[in-house]
This record gives C-alpha cells, sequence and structure tokens, in this order.
C-alpha cells in the first residue's frame, strides 16, 4: 500500500538528518517511527483495558491490596525471597 505523507520543510530536514545520523534512508526511519508509534498506542489501550478491568473488580468487590503489603511483597521477591502473596481486603481510613 502506498501512503503520501506532507510534512513541513522543517520536519522534513530534521527527519533527514535523524535518518542519516541512524544510518537510515529517510523512508525506513519514518516506518520505524510510525511502526513504534503503533505499538505503542496497542500497548496503551492494552494497559488501559487491564486497568479499568481491574478498577472495575475493585468497584465490584470492595477489596484491594493495600500498598504497602504489596511493597513489602515485591521487595521480598526482588531479594530472592519466598513470600506470602498480600491479601485482599477492604480499605480502611
Amino acid at each position: 500500500m502506498t501512503t503520501t505523507i506532507r510534512i513541513d520543510g522543517d520536519l522534513k530536514a530534521r527527519v533527514a538528518a535523524a535518518a542519516e545520523r541512524a544510518g537510515k534512508t529517510a523512508h525506513a526511519f519514518m516506518l520505524d517511527a510510525i511502526a513504534r508509534m503503533v505499538e505503542q498506542v496497542e500497548l496503551d489501550e492494552a494497559f488501559h483495558r487491564v486497568a479499568d478491568a481491574r478498577w472495575a473488580n475493585l468497584l465490584a468487590t470492595g477489596t484491594t491490596v493495600p500498598w504497602e503489603d504489596a511493597k513489602t511483597w515485591l521487595a521480598a521477591r526482588a531479594r530472592g525471597e519466598r513470600a506470602r502473596r498480600p491479601v485482599a481486603r477492604k480499605p480502611t481510613r
């Protein structure tokens, strides 16, 4: 598929210079940039889907893992320790 992209002179010059520094043609540079942006948008959308599902679960159940409990568990796991998973519970104020 052929697509035409119209860009102003300043951006065109910046793309050409950046492509040269990257050792690519301007065309290859733009294709890489578009592919990276598409991938980032897809990753952002996936992240938001997970966040929305987790938020809906919190609203439905009223339970969550307090940050301090999660942080303690994550730190222990990072040290290579076997740690008991924190338990979700209703938040307290």
